[in-house]
């Protein structure tokens, strides 16, 4: 069975969430303690309809299911959860990089490419929107997918969660290559 690449629909929203939440349930644990993990699966899973609203957010289908989402933005806030800097403006695509957001893959749907799927789909949009760079904010399970699609390391952080918790992130960047 193939999964299908399209954009997400504001239908789309709870199937979107459950997937982000069962995601963070199954693959946190081996990075994160219980506290941690629970955390994120209440506050990083919460989808920012802006992203479907702007047409910048993708899901994978596959025999009706949604099993990988995932996106970018042209707005100022990097990762779900963070409020510090994060507000609505809009980036400036010759000074500032889009941002990732948001992926997630079923884990039973992993080492499929899926995530490059939607890594490329992403690139490929904010180049057509003039955009020259990406930067995205990782938790620890995603770093893997990042640096095998290019991006490095730029710092690690501490990403504070609503409730106090705090999870071990990394913040990564990408060139957009004009003929890539």
């Amino acid at each position: 069975m193939e999964a299908v690449l399209r954009l997400a629909e504001p239908g789309d929203g709870e199937a979107i969430a459950e997937l982000a939440r069962v995601a963070v349930e199954a693959q946190f644990p081996a990075y994160y303690d219980s506290a941690q993990t629970a955390s994120a699966a209440k506050h990083i899973t919460t989808l920012d309809t802006a992203l479907i609203d702007d047409g910048t957010y993708y899901v994978l289908e596959a025999d009706g299911e949604i099993v990988a989402c995932g996106g970018w933005s042209r707005r100022n806030k990097l990762f779900n959860a963070s409020t510090a800097g994060a507000d609505e403006r809009l980036l400036d695509p010759a000074t500032e990089p889009a941002r990732v957001r948001a992926m997630f893959v079923r884990a039973d749907w992993t080492r499929r490419g899926l995530g490059r799927a939607i890594l490329t789909a992403c690139t490929e949009a904010a180049r057509a929107e003039g955009f020259t760079k990406l930067a995205l904010m990782s938790t620890l399970p995603g770093v893997p997918l990042y640096k095998a699609f290019g991006f490095t390391e730029v710092e690690s952080a501490q990403l504070p969660m609503p409730d106090g918790a705090l999870l071990a992130g990394v913040a990564m960047e990408r060139p957009i290559e004009e003929n890539a």
